[in-house]
């Protein structure tokens, strides 16, 4: 993706099901799970570079040794650091003299050496890169039942109302932000759930000491999380740790979040993308299940895993950015996906071309759109294919060897065009040289285009903002001399903020909702726009559920292909000679090309819950009064 709008956050579970012993003999280590959470957080690397974390708890030591560890990191290679700091006392016994590799000593000894472990990669929308809102976070207490660790892939829509519960039980959560309300919200039914057994098992006649043993052992994790749940508006898949060696993963009713699992005798597991889970432990993707949108896997400290059913599902909205951008491309059905987006794009491509293939060149913009390339280049050989038989059929048997050959061998010419060059560094302070450093993160490859003959088509995933096409990517490409260039977006237009993930909040920062502006302003409709405005603000202070998406009516007038003539216009440098043109996916192949993900509100603005129609109309209201903030 040419603009970098930034990744999901990725989740990591691991849950040891036999002791220590028993991978260290099978395996010759005892840090088996610790290897494993490495593997499994540094595959979902690309989900998240604010920061890192991870926890693990032990269930089995005796009362006054530590039995949950932290360590976080924000430094520009989190994953690397923290796990530096979680190997550093090992270093330290070794050079003690201590049998590390016993592990026993380690269970005692070793702070990571347990059964129970959290990671976490994180892209911070609340708290940017303060360490207070690294995950995993903790709430803890001095009974093991009641200590709560947190890490998820989440954004709430209506944190303002849940924070007012908070404080309305009673409660001074320490900051305004939907981790820690999460956190509180369900710390707050663990102890509520908590107390529920005490009291039972008191009145039973029970010491404190075997209540908490009864507590540890009959906590009903599904009960806590439909109630902490219940108000919650957003996408999720959270992962949590109670102190005594409960774990869970509840994923939103309308699936917007991924999560994956796999277990078996040894060890359950639990990721954002499958494929992860399929290459650290070596398991064909049969192997590996998805948690239902509202659902829980719960995995007790006694080793019985059970999926729950927490919310009753939605239709399903899964957000289709994963599968066209964030997820990693070696999952099966994403990489088929992105193909299909490609390949679904090539009829639109050929009339732009007007079928003038041999001065058209096809490329791509490095290097996630290069599978949405090849399903690009599938489509224009099929259609190759037909032409052929055609021009064959035509000159019926009338065709010599060598016009036979031209017909036959000829291709699509494709080349490799753009190609990352360097990443961008922000520690140059001053503008201009910042803009003359973007416009060097792309080269290209000079003497493939000739000059002012060749149209030059070139695939990205999707169009965001627009400012490295326009700063970058289209300048350089114009050095090439090409007569046109048509940038061609596997995704269709983003039009509206996102709220349950994505840090896409500002509606202004969209190129297609400036080309719409600019639209209505052309045309004289500039009473549409406030119009829309009059309305948001009608219902600003109304619920969440009352409240419609009339941002939509900026774009009722115009048709996709007029916002994209717009978007082409205001996106051509100054200083370009070739013509631009833009292609961007329809609605409707999107959703044949990823059947089962039909989130699509940042393109139509659906948004599948009523937080989301909040959201956009807040921000909205912001442009309009030209307020520089967050919608949500």
């Amino acid at each position: 993706m040419s603009d970098q709008i930034q990744h999901e956050c990725g989740i990591a579970l691991i849950r040891l099901l036999k002791p220590l012993s028993y991978y260290q003999e099978k395996y010759g280590t005892w840090k088996y799970g610790l290897n494993k959470l490495y593997l499994l957080m540094e595959k979902q690397h690309n989900r998240g570079q604010d920061g890192a974390g991870a926890v693990c708890v032990k269930n089995s030591l005796q009362p006054g040794s530590a039995y949950i560890s932290r360590y976080r990191s924000v430094k520009e290679n989190p994953i690397k650091d923290i796990f530096d700091q979680i190997n550093e006392p090992l270093q330290k016994a070794i050079w003690q003299g201590e049998q590390i590799d016993n592990p026993e000593w380690a269970y005692q000894h070793f702070s990571f050496a347990g059964e129970l472990y959290l990671g976490h990669l994180r892209y911070g929308t609340f708290g940017k890169n303060s360490i207070d809102f690294v995950h995993p976070v903790m709430r803890q207490n001095n009974w093991k039942s009641r200590n709560l660790v947190l890490a998820g892939n989440f954004n709430l829509t209506n944190t303002d109302e849940l924070f007012k519960v908070l404080v309305d039980l009673g409660q001074h959560p320490k900051a305004y932000t939907d981790t820690v309300t999460a956190l509180e919200k369900v710390g707050h039914f663990l102890d509520e759930e908590n107390q529920l057994l005490f009291r039972k098992y008191k009145n039973e006649g029970l010491s404190n000491i075997k209540i908490s043993d009864k507590i540890e052992e009959n906590l009903n994790i599904q009960n806590i999380l439909e109630r902490a749940t219940k108000d919650w508006d957003g996408g999720y898949a959270i992962a949590g740790l109670i102190g005594h060696g409960d774990a869970f993963v509840v994923r939103d009713p309308w699936g917007i979040r991924p999560a994956f699992y796999y277990y078996d005798e040894e060890i359950a597991v639990v990721a954002s993308e499958r494929p992860v889970i399929q290459t650290v432990m070596n398991v064909q993707v049969g192997k590996v299940q998805e948690i239902n949108p509202g659902e829980a896997l719960i995995v007790k400290k006694d080793g019985r895993i059970s999926k729950e059913l927490i919310r009753v599902p939605y239709k399903r909205t899964s957000c289709s950015f994963e599968r066209i951008y964030f997820s990693r491309g070696s999952d099966r059905d994403i990489y088929k996906e992105r193909k299909e987006l490609g390949r679904l794009l090539s009829g639109e491509i050929l009339k732009a071309i007007d079928y003038d293939f041999e001065n058209t060149v096809f490329s791509y913009i490095p290097n996630t759109a290069e599978t949405a390339f090849y399903g690009m280049i599938e489509g224009v050989r099929d259609y190759l294919v037909d032409w052929k038989i055609k021009e064959i059929r035509k000159k019926n048997g009338s065709l010599t060897d060598e016009d036979i050959k031209r017909i036959i061998s000829f291709e699509p010419r494709v080349e490799k065009i753009a190609i990352k060059d360097v990443k961008l560094r922000t520690f140059i302070a001053d503008d201009a040289s910042r803009d003359d450093l973007v416009a060097h993160v792309y080269d290209v490859t000079y003497g493939i285009i000739r000059n002012h003959v060749d149209t030059l088509v070139i695939i990205d995933d999707s169009i965001v903002r627009g400012t490295t096409l326009k700063n970058s990517i289209l300048r350089i490409l114009d050095r090439l001399h090409p007569k046109k260039i048509i940038v061609v977006s596997s995704a269709p237009q983003i039009r509206y903020p996102d709220c349950y993930g994505i840090d896409m909040a500002r509606i202004d920062k969209f190129i297609a909702f400036n080309a719409a502006i600019e639209l209505l302003k052309e045309t004289g409709k500039q009473h549409v726009i406030d119009k829309v405005y009059k309305k948001c603000k009608q219902q600003e202070n109304l619920p969440k559920e009352e409240i419609v998406n009339y941002v939509q009516e900026i774009y009722a007038g115009f048709t996709t292909e007029q916002v994209s003539a717009k978007i082409a216009e205001l996106l051509k440098p100054e200083d370009c000679n070739a013509e631009i043109q833009i292609v961007y996916q329809s609605i409707e192949n999107l959703h044949k090309a990823c059947p089962n993900d039909l989130g699509d509100w940042y393109f139509t603005g659906n948004y599948p819950t009523p937080g989301g129609n909040r959201v956009v109309n807040s921000a909205f209201i912001n442009y309009v009064e030209g307020r520089d903030q967050r919608a949500y």
